[in-house]
């Protein structure tokens, strides 16, 4: 028994003791979304109003955030002792109390993952189809098998990158819709009015009742045409003024067009092979335009040498293998 003591002793202190120890903090990610509000209007609407409710947890470790054009992204950070279920309910309670104080016309509640975004994917898919088209397979990738992966134990957050969603994008003509005394803001209005899925209601007759159902939906760029926007002098003004056989492009008060690729940016235009400043660049080479060397934060005069990976050593392994003098 002695020596077993004795055995236990000297060995403690040959145990490694790790500089680093790799701690994974309850972590729970916000997302919110506001299509056209400013980063500005997103802090003072959004951002500012959720932390408050957030700054209320117990538990709470840290919080930081980010308001940008449309999002706003909240990570909340919580003691070791404390469980990530329980946080979770807390951070719910959080944003059922914090409804009040957000825009009234946000299109979606903030969106809560169970998740570090510093922690690297465990795992990543690729889908590819020879039959279907891309925005098919991104919406069969969305609401099925995301959904069943999402549904496994320990899975935190499942999202999806790439893939084409349509859009119908309608292009404003502001001087003809000013010969109608009409804005911008109106036409937003009546295609959002228009285009808006809701129960109708019901029809209750003495013996059979009826409900009223309807598809209010616009999947196309030609349903948007015969929308009024307005009545001035007691003719409707459409979207699209019809004329004589169909609707005639030169009359039209907008361009409507339905389109599934994002438009092209400045930057895709200029420079199509090019990468983003988001990127996990590699100081040792150079940009074909500039070097990567060193950089310049934010807030700071002098310049400073570029870390390796923007300092995010852990997803140095998604490189192994690759040439970095190619594919940078």
């Amino acid at each position: 028994m002695a020596g077993i003591l004795l055995a236990g002793m000297a060995a403690y202190r040959q145990l490694p003791v790790s500089a680093l120890p790799q701690v994974d903090y309850p972590t729970i990610q916000i997302l919110t979304f506001y299509p056209g509000a400013s980063p500005s209007v997103m802090a003072s609407s959004v951002t500012t109003p959720l932390e408050r409710q957030f700054g209320q947890i117990p538990g709470l470790n840290q919080m930081t955030s980010t308001s940008s054009s449309g999002a706003s992204l909240i990570t909340l950070q919580f003691v070791l002792d404390l469980n990530i279920d329980i946080a979770e309910q807390q951070v719910q309670a959080s944003i059922n109390s914090a409804a009040t104080f957000l825009p009234a016309n946000l299109p979606n509640p903030p969106i809560y993952s169970k998740t570090n975004p510093a922690d690297t994917p465990v795992i990543t898919l690729a889908l590819s189809s020879d039959t279907l088209p891309l925005m098919k397979l991104e919406d069969l990738a969305d609401t099925v098998l995301s959904q069943k992966i999402s549904q496994l134990p320990g899975v935190g957050l499942v999202s999806i990158s790439g893939g084409q969603k349509p859009a119908v994008r309608i292009q404003a003509n502001p001087t003809a819709l000013a010969s109608y005394g009409l804005s911008l803001e109106d036409l937003r209005t009546a295609l959002a009015q228009a285009n808006v899925n809701q129960a109708k209601g019901n029809l209750d007759g003495p013996r059979q009742a009826f409900t009223i159902w309807a598809n209010d939906q616009l999947l196309t760029s030609d349903a948007y045409k015969p929308i009024v926007i307005a009545y001035k002098n007691g003719a409707p003004v459409r979207v699209v003024v019809p004329w004589k056989y169909g609707f005639k492009s030169a009359k039209s008060i907008v361009r409507i067009r339905l389109t599934a690729d994002e438009p092209k940016t400045a930057w895709n235009k200029a420079a199509p092979q090019e990468y983003g400043f988001y990127s996990n660049v590699n100081p040792k080479v150079d940009h074909p335009r500039w070097s990567q060397a060193t950089e310049r934060r934010i807030g700071e005069f002098r310049r400073r040498e570029t870390l390796m990976w923007n300092g995010y050593d852990q997803v140095a392994g998604l490189y192994s293998g690759m040439d970095l003098k190619k594919q940078y």
